[in-house]
């Protein structure tokens, strides 16, 4: 598993905008498939988004769907999340991971999580 780090998280009123960030370190992410899981205090952690293949297919849990937007800068060997139109319900520590797909869900490839990074929305 590449060492990950996400950044970015932060507080905005409701109808804000965040871009989060996710950085490889010792490996490259190319031909990964890489996606965003958030964790609310008191909740498991949840899929979220994913990005994968070389034409940057796209996946979105349907809280989110069309409110984020995942990308990827193969050169900066960094993926986003673009979030739009925040919610308060949207208040969690957010995480990135290379992913597979197992029985119709995406989920972390490996064991570890990174540190996260938190978004808070307040209504």
């Amino acid at each position: 598993q590449a060492d990950l780090v996400e950044s970015g998280g932060g507080m905005v009123q409701a109808g804000g905008s965040l871009t989060l960030s996710c950085a490889a370190f010792r490996r490259t992410f190319s031909g990964l498939a890489m996606g965003w899981f958030r964790q609310a205090p008191g909740k498991e952690r949840e899929f979220v988004a994913t990005i994968w293949r070389s034409d940057d297919r796209t996946d979105y849990s349907d809280s989110v769907k069309g409110r984020f937007t995942i990308s990827r800068d193969s050169a900066k060997n960094t993926v986003f999340l673009q979030m739009n139109n925040l919610k308060p319900e949207d208040t969690a520590n957010y995480y990135c991971a290379v992913v597979v797909r197992d029985s119709g869900r995406w989920r972390n490839a490996g064991t570890n999580w990174g540190q996260g990074t938190q978004v808070t929305v307040s209504s």
